[in-house]
């Protein structure tokens, strides 16, 4: 594993993929793949945005098949009209890549229905979508489901009696709350899937501290954090989106990849470096809070996994 890079990615023809996010992580996740030989779909709300990322990807590399699909994570009905659509193109689904994310609103937002925006966006949406393409994913060759945490969820915990951030709101905190939940998710639905067969590899990285437009371009960018990254931490602990992006690729491709595995930089505190196995805080361990946060998400998106 030491010095991983893209071009140790196994070759990825015939294998299709779909990679949640249009910029950043999700553009450099997109193009590694389809410079492998994949069948990449990258879906996103800015259509204009999705466009130009394929665009880019297809000029570096015409022989590239990637397509851009319009999908808003915040939105439920978006999210099922999405995977209908997804799934009446495509018999079957390889890879699914939930990378796409909301950082530090200042302020408290909510998504189309209801939810805090981050915790809706970053595992609600997630949650949903991956439920709606569960039976493709089954048919797929060797799928894996890929979610993108963060070093964020080592200082989160889940607060059941306040998912929402309804009766007091910390950026930081909703934004670590979503984080952990992603890896909470991860690691229950590979235990899911082992139990019931679904033959699914469930695993999650983190990109260290990538520079990315998620802080810089995003509802935070005037936010105490977003100035401390870039006067403090940019300068000496950041890394580029496409070297944030290679624990996700790892986790996505390598035979090394294990399911329940999570990987991140190797350098700095994994800030920044090639992807190792990184450390897991406690809280995304607990097997309770996972099986009830698998609950609770069922209850609030009202979709099921069922194959």
């Amino acid at each position: 594993m030491t010095g991983w890079t893209t071009k140790d990615i196994p070759y990825q023809a015939g294998r299709l993929a779909l990679v949640t996010g249009t910029g950043g992580l999700g553009y450099e996740t997109a193009l590694a793949l389809a410079t492998a030989g994949a069948d990449v779909v990258l879906a996103g709300r800015n259509e204009t945005k999705g466009a130009e990322s394929v665009g880019k990807i297809k000029a570096a590399h015409p022989n590239a098949k990637i397509t851009f699909e319009k999908l808003d994570l915040a939105n439920l009905a978006d999210i099922a009209t999405f995977s209908a659509r997804f799934a009446a193109a495509h018999p079957s689904l390889d890879l699914l890549i939930n990378n796409a994310g909301v950082m530090t609103p200042p302020k408290r937002q909510e998504t189309s229905d209801g939810f805090e925006l981050q915790f809706g966006t970053n595992h609600l949406g997630h949650f949903a979508l991956t439920a709606h393409l569960l039976p493709l994913l089954r048919r797929g060759s060797r799928p894996r489901v890929v979610n993108v945490s963060s070093l964020a969820h080592r200082r989160a915990k889940m607060n059941f009696d306040d998912l929402q951030s309804a009766k007091s709101y910390s950026p930081s905190f909703a934004y670590g709350q979503s984080k952990l939940a992603n890896l909470l998710f991860t690691f229950e639905l590979q235990r899911r899937s082992d139990a019931a067969g679904w033959g699914l590899m469930s695993n999650a990285a983190h990109p260290g501290i990538a520079r990315t437009e998620l802080i810089a371009n995003g509802p935070g960018a005037e936010s105490f954090m977003a100035r401390v990254f870039n006067l403090l931490v940019k300068p000496w602990a950041s890394q580029s989106a496409a070297d944030g992006a290679l624990p996700t690729l790892f986790a996505a491709t390598s035979p090394h990849a294990v399911g329940g595995g999570y990987y991140g930089p190797d350098r700095l505190f994994e800030l920044k470096g090639a992807p190792k196995p990184a450390r897991i805080a406690n809280a995304a361990k607990d097997f309770a809070a996972a099986a009830r946060l698998w609950k609770v998400s069922e209850d609030l998106t009202g979709v099921t996994f069922s194959a």
